[in-house]
This record gives structure tokens, sequence and C-alpha cells, in this order.
């Protein structure tokens, strides 16, 4: 690819892209005994992912790459002259190039050097894409993100706000339990609605046994209230357990805010968070008539809704997703690696612009 032919809508991969596999559930394959499956090495959060992975990590940084040949204008006092010049520079041997603080660099790049890290930014790209397609490739993975603790608990929203879409739930966590937990330590399921109703008084063995049994979820109602403040206390007030530096992670599915002011629910949670090895995630499910069936009772549009509960998972550690019937409306995970795309773009522009043409160094 020639220089100056990059640009961002070659990057493929973005949320509109992607849609939700196989989110209608059928009633009679509910029914159906699970189909556990093994999930092979232990996953990774895109953040942490990222930390060997991103452009930085694998020094394709553009200030990084061109400053050890970017140099500062000078300015100096000519006593003959009796007054001030500036240095100049020669268009064939340098260009003038803007600097990530604003200020303007004297630059002279190597063609050959140029056109590797364009390559390079290219293939960089690609891995990206290829990471996000990772995090699409199952439907757990698409409504969950990617379960990465040892230790797991599950908040279901079972409100009887949620009566219209109590299959897609159960569905929601019967692929959970089939794609993701068989190979954890340890897990629980809790439900709520106006009371709180835990599978388990503790964590259990994540066996197959136990995987099974769990599927008593399909006798609970969707009845009362949104309790959510409940149902997290249980979850993160749980006994410590032995095994006290395996991480921990808290899922909950929910369709709305709180029937408590969010606040005081956001307030706890970074309390019971900012101390611990302890993450909580928020995953919102949104119907496409949510508003006018169900309008929340303190935010007027979905977006607010998803703005307070994003800000919700990061007081608590963790990761925000927003989905609806049709696909991904939001992902930390995804959004991190898309920023990561959007940067090398951007590099590879810069580089190809008319302040460093590459072929002001052919003639």
């Amino acid at each position: 690819m020639r220089p100056g032919n990059f640009h961002f809508s070659q990057v493929s991969t973005g949320l509109d892209s992607l849609t939700l596999s196989d989110f209608s559930p059928v009633s009679s394959a509910l029914s159906a005994p699970l189909c556990i499956q093994t999930t092979g090495p232990v996953p990774s959060s895109s953040s942490e992912w990222l930390k060997t992975h991103s452009l930085k990590a694998q020094k394709l940084d553009l200030y990084q790459l061109l400053a050890r040949n970017a140099y500062s204008p000078q300015e100096m006092f000519v006593p003959v002259l009796g007054k001030t010049v500036s240095s100049t520079v020669h268009e064939r041997v340098m260009v003038q190039f803007e600097w990530h603080d604003g200020t303007v660099k004297n630059l002279h790049v190597d063609l050959p050097s140029l056109q590797k890290y364009q390559k390079r930014l290219m293939g960089a790209v690609h891995l990206f894409e290829r990471r996000v397609q990772w995090l699409n490739r199952t439907g757990s993975q698409q409504i969950w993100g990617t379960v990465c603790e040892q230790r797991v608990q599950v908040l279901l929203d079972m409100s009887g706000m949620n009566v219209h879409y109590q299959l897609h739930i159960q569905h929601a966590i019967r692929i959970l339990l089939q794609e993701q937990l068989a190979d954890k330590h340890s897990f629980n399921v809790i439900v709520f609605g106006s009371d709180v109703k835990s599978w388990q008084e503790k964590m259990v063995p994540s066996t197959h046994e136990n995987l099974q049994a769990v599927w008593w979820i399909q006798a609970v109602e969707c009845v009362g209230g949104r309790n959510t403040l409940a149902a997290l206390r249980c979850a993160l007030e749980e006994e410590e357990q032995e095994e006290s530096s395996l991480t921990r992670g808290v899922y909950l599915l929910t369709t709305g805010m709180p029937d408590q002011h969010m606040v005081s629910v956001t307030a706890y949670v970074s309390e019971r968070c900012s101390a611990s090895n302890l993450n909580l995630h928020v995953c919102l499910f949104t119907g496409e008539e949510d508003t006018a069936r169900c309008p929340p009772p303190r935010y007027a549009t979905r977006t607010e809704t998803a703005r307070a509960l994003s800000g919700l998972a990061h007081a608590g550690n963790g990761r925000f997703l927003w989905m609806t019937e049709t696909g991904i409306v939001e992902s930390d995970d995804i959004s991190a690696l898309i920023g990561e795309m959007e940067t090398a773009v951007n590099y590879f522009q810069k580089v190809s612009s008319e302040q460093c043409d590459p072929g002001a160094f052919l003639t």
C-alpha cells in the first residue's frame, strides 16, 4: 500500500458491524440440558491485553519514533547583525511537523524507515480487529463480555419490568453457564426483584453438576421492583473465602436503573471495591420499546441510564457493556480497541500528509 492511501474507513471492525448471534431464545431449547464447554487459557480484559499489545507497547508511538530526528527551531542573537535570527529549514532536507504539544519541529525522516513504520501500523490495526472479532465470537461474550476472574458471582435482574424479556434473561444465563464458567474456581447466581434470592449461601465449585443444577432459574418469575442495592450487598458482602488471593468478579445483568438513588448505589460500590481484589461489571440490556413500556423513574432516556450504569461499573473497577436485541451499542472492551485503531490511522495520516510528505525525500 502506498503512503497516504490508508484511511479510517478501512478499519472494518466497529460496534455497528457487531450483531448478537442467536439472541432469539426458543422456550423449548431452554429446557434442554446444558452443553458445558471448556474455555481454555485464562482470558483477559482489553485493558490488560493492551498493556502488551497497544501501539506504545509495540513501540509504534509516532512521536517516540520521530523524536530522534526532530529538532526545535532555534533563535539566536547575532552581534554582527545586531538582531535575532531564526533557523531556516532546507525543504529538500527537512520538513516542519506539528508535535503532540502543539509546537512545530524541524523533522528529517528516512523514507525506508517511514514505509516500514506504516506497514507495522497496518499490522497493528489488523491485530486489533482480530481481537474485536474474538470478543464477539460467542453469544455469552457478546452479552456478558469476557469473564476473566477466577471466582464469579452473577446478579440477574428479575424485576417485574422484565416480564417481556424473561426468555432473553434465561438465555443469557444459560449460555454463560455453558461457555465461560466451566473452568472457573467457583461461582454463584443471585436473582433479584423486590427481594433477593441466592442460589447458594456461598460460591460453589464450577463442576458440571453444579452448573447444571443452577438451572433452577427457569422457575424464577419476573416480579416486583428493582432492588439492585440489596442484590449488590448480598454479593459484595459475602463472607471472605480462604482463597483470598483469587480474583473475584461480580457480573450484573440489568435492564434499567435501581429503585434506589444512583449516587448512594455508586458510593457503596466504590467503597466496597476500592480496597479488595473485586470487580463489578455491569451488562445493560434494553429492548426497542423500553421507554414507552416502562420509562426509567429518574432518567428520561436510555442513554442517560447507560451513562449512570457505566459510572457504576467504573466505580467498581469493572467494565460496562450495553446491548439491545439487535446488537452491541457500547462495550468498554471494544471501545478501547477502536481507540487504538483510530490512533493508528491518525498516525498513518500524519506521516502521509503534506506536513511530512515522503516525496520530499525522493529528490
